[in-house]
């Protein structure tokens, strides 16, 4: 009796609390599509959030790059002019470095190490960013990346000699490329369709979520399942808007991104069939599986080198730690 008795009165201080706070909207901004899977997981953050919250956290979402390129984004949580994003790793590393060790190529097992190995090591890691103005909330998913071009299948390291491939602005990633004797292009998503289209590039480098809902397949020739990287997605929220939220405000906005990371990423799961068969349907790419995957791990192994040499290796075995 005395425990339910408490347990109401919890409930009603929480609501009291919720109800004599000020409404706060915050926006964020990412640079997938709307169907893709962490466009679909923003919008059920959002919903998770504006239902929890009994409507008084009310979080705008902009897809597509409406709010600027991933960069744009991290750079604008720093400066307070942007609320929340969702951003790979890889383009956090250039605001917090030591996380960049995720999109060493081949450095996971399989997808279930990855998310042991991020929720763990990854969001210690992740700490290291809020002397930068962000905070990270939960490190979601984007997928397995996969090699397109317009030259030929990839199926060995050799495949990729001379291509002019388009990456992150990412020194892994870079290091990954000329490691395989391809020439990294730099360049940012919103650009990527039109630049393919044109021939300014010969191919690129994504998850199929990306590669279908952006339709690069409409534009190459070729889809190699390579698999070289994970590439995952954290949830960042600026520290300035954090300090908007009541400390109850912040614990519905910090479950509702753990809820979504694991909704989302099982979501994923479903979903890279679905788009692996789409892309397939459309009939303009030619699909391969014949990949040497061991080749290109050992091809790859100086971007592996040249990330020991800047922050030693404790990261590294870290990862590989995790069971």
């Amino acid at each position: 009796m005395l425990r339910t008795l408490f347990s109401t009165v919890c409930a009603l201080a929480l609501t009291a609390s919720l109800a004599m706070a000020a409404p706060v909207t915050l926006k964020l901004g990412h640079i997938a599509e709307p169907e893709n899977v962490y466009g679909q997981g923003a919008d059920h953050f959002a919903k998770l959030v504006k239902e929890r919250s009994n409507g008084e956290i009310d979080i705008q979402v902009f897809p597509s790059s409406q709010l600027g390129n991933q960069r744009d984004l991290v750079e604008g949580l720093g400066l307070g002019t942007v609320d929340m994003t969702l951003t790979g790793t890889a383009v956090m590393g250039n605001f917090v470095p030591e996380v960049a060790v995720f999109d060493l190529p081949f450095i996971f097992r399989d997808v279930d190490h990855a998310y042991k190995a991020l929720d763990t090591v990854g969001m210690d890691l992740a700490k290291k960013g809020e002397d930068r103005g962000m905070i990270t909330l939960a490190i979601w998913e984007n997928g397995v990346r996969h090699m397109t071009n317009n030259k030929r299948p990839i199926k060995e390291p050799e495949d990729m000699k001379g291509l002019k491939v388009r990456v992150m602005e990412q020194p892994v990633y870079i290091d990954m490329m000329k490691s395989l004797g391809a020439s990294p292009t730099p360049m940012a998503m919103s650009e990527l369709y039109t630049s393919l289209q044109k021939g300014v590039i010969d191919g690129q480098e994504n998850p199929l979520g990306h590669i279908a809902t952006k339709k690069f397949n409409e534009v190459q020739k070729y889809l190699s399942l390579t698999g070289h990287t994970y590439a995952s997605e954290p949830l960042l929220i600026s520290t300035s808007a954090w300090k908007k939220l009541t400390p109850e405000q912040q614990a519905i906005v910090k479950q509702a991104a753990i809820d979504t990371r694991d909704w989302e990423r099982q979501l994923c799961r479903d979903l890279e069939g679905k788009f692996l068969q789409q892309i397939k349907d459309a009939g303009t790419t030619e699909v391969n599986d014949d990949v040497n995957k061991e080749a290109f791990a050992k091809a790859t192994k100086p971007a592996w080198d040249n990330y020991v040499k800047r922050f030693g290796d404790a990261n590294i075995k870290a990862i590989q730690a995790v069971k």
